[in-house]
């Protein structure tokens, strides 16, 4: 049987700095990735957390559908592709289903299962799909399902997630590097 990986979409899957563009030009801002220095944008943006959610329930779906590729994530995806089940598992809410699906055929990015689970809390799907190592960007997330669900996590090093980890957390620059570690792990 082959192993499954878990892997979130975005700001992993898709580059971390996709939403900076557009909340610097509804918030007359001018953030960089390098800004962002928390998970929490409200405060970054001088706003309320309110305000922050409907701004994203206004703009989520046109800016998923735009949304870049994190680099160098479609080569080592794709090749793993018959090597690996790949689940992503995010926390989009479900009703964004189709057009995350679309995103991935148009974007050529091969999938076995996308679950869209509307919540941050992934231990629970981590645990029914039976992952062997999950691609993180957010730091809490990252923590917990790795000692949650005793395997290794994969974080994508953000301005957004600093922090001491735990031993099955492993900090990688990009996918070249997430591709190493998955190689010697599994």
């Amino acid at each position: 049987m082959k192993k499954r990986l878990g892997i979130d979409i975005d700001g992993t899957v898709t580059c971390p700095s996709t939403f900076i563009p557009y909340l610097n030009q509804s918030f007359q801002k001018n953030l960089t990735l390098n800004d962002i220095t928390q998970y929490n944008l409200a405060p970054l943006y001088d706003t309320t957390e309110e305000e922050m959610d409907r701004w994203m329930e206004k703009y989520e779906a046109m800016i998923y559908e735009r949304a870049p590729l994190a680099e160098h994530a479609l080569e080592v995806i794709n090749g793993w592709k018959n090597k690996y089940e790949l689940f992503y598992i995010s926390a989009r809410g479900r009703h964004l289903y189709d057009l995350t699906e679309r995103w991935f055929q148009i974007n050529g990015i091969h999938y076995h299962h996308i679950e869209l689970i509307g919540s941050h809390d992934k231990i629970e799907a981590v645990k029914t799909y039976h992952i062997s190592a999950f691609f993180e960007d957010k730091y809490d997330n990252a923590c917990d399902i790795a000692e949650e669900c005793n395997i290794p996590v994969i974080l994508f090093d953000t301005p957004y997630n600093q922090g001491p980890l735990p031993n099955q957390v492993i900090r990688v620059k990009d996918w070249l590097e997430a591709k190493q570690h998955i190689e010697r792990l599994l």
